[in-house]
This record gives C-alpha cells, structure tokens and sequence, in this order.
C-alpha cells in the first residue's frame, strides 16, 4: 500500500484561503501580550495564520484582522517584518 502524508491545511485571515500550513506564515501572541513572528510554528499562544504575499499583509494591516483574531495591538513593525520575510524569501527561490 502507498499511503501519502496529510498535508496541513490552514486558513489565512486575511485572505480567507486554505492552504498548506507551510505556505502560510504564524503570528503569535504570548500569555504577557508580545506579538511576534513564529517561523517555526511551534510558538505556545494564540497564533494566526498569514499568506506569504504583500497583498496579503497590506490587507490584514488595512482591515486590523491580525489584531482582531490576536486580541493584542499589533504594532506596524510586525508588519514590516512580515514584508522583510516575504522579500527576502522571493529573493532566494
């Protein structure tokens, strides 16, 4: 028998698309409140979940979706990170 592996699907907030969980970026929110950017996934608190675009951020940032699901402020440099990471991965594939 060949199985295959379940892929993880999640949903962005932003978008509202499903997609493999490793197309999709983490933001989490501790228990003390600190909002960052969880590479790995694997980051204990209340996470949500981002498409790895621009059009995707811009979205979130314009609407506030990320601070709504997150229940924190989520300040401008999280953003900016995000857009960072985006570009940065564009340039190396």
């Amino acid at each position: 028998m060949n199985t295959r592996k379940k892929v993880p699907m999640r949903k962005c907030v932003a978008t509202g698309e499903m997609r493999p969980k490793k197309d999709l970026v983490r933001i989490v929110r501790s228990k003390e409140g600190e909002v960052s950017i969880d590479l790995t996934g694997k980051k204990s608190g209340r996470g949500a979940y981002l498409s790895k675009t621009e059009e995707a951020v811009q979205k979130a940032k314009k609407k506030n979706v990320l601070s709504s699901h997150l229940e924190v402020k989520v300040d401008d440099r999280i953003y900016e990170e995000l857009i960072e990471l985006i570009e940065k991965e564009k340039r190396l594939s």
